[in-house]
């Protein structure tokens, strides 16, 4: 197991014990999960939403600190998500990065923000 594996399980542990100390598992169905996801990934693009390109790389300590607490909320959501669901996200994460490199080859998709049915 490496490292990156740890540290999720970790997370997963920890998500498990605080939402049963606090019989959330109730509410916690794959559904309820994706649609808080969602929420959160909202939360998290308002504080881009109305930034130039260049202000959205040069974000202030505060906005830095606001933006990591929704990145934050998003994967806890998304760890909790995959438990739920049995889905072990590093290998789907993997799965998902060789089944992008045959859809964007780098020779068709270097420096181009074309769709792959595009290319």
């Amino acid at each position: 197991m490496n490292s990156r594996d740890n540290a999720l399980d970790q997370l997963r542990d920890a998500l498990r014990h605080f939402a049963g100390q606090r019989d959330w598992d109730q509410f916690h169905s794959p559904k309820n999960l994706a649609a808080a996801l969602s929420v959160e990934a909202s939360e998290l693009l308002e504080h881009f939403q109305w930034l130039t390109e260049d202000e959205s790389k040069n974000l202030s300590t505060e906005s830095r600190h606001a933006v990591s607490l929704e990145a934050a909320d998003v994967l806890l959501y998304l760890i909790r998500l995959s438990d739920k669901l049995d889905i072990d996200l590093i290998a789907a994460a993997q799965e998902k990065m060789r089944l992008n490199a045959q859809k964007y080859p780098v020779e068709k998709a270097r420096g181009s923000s074309k769709k792959y049915d595009e290319l």
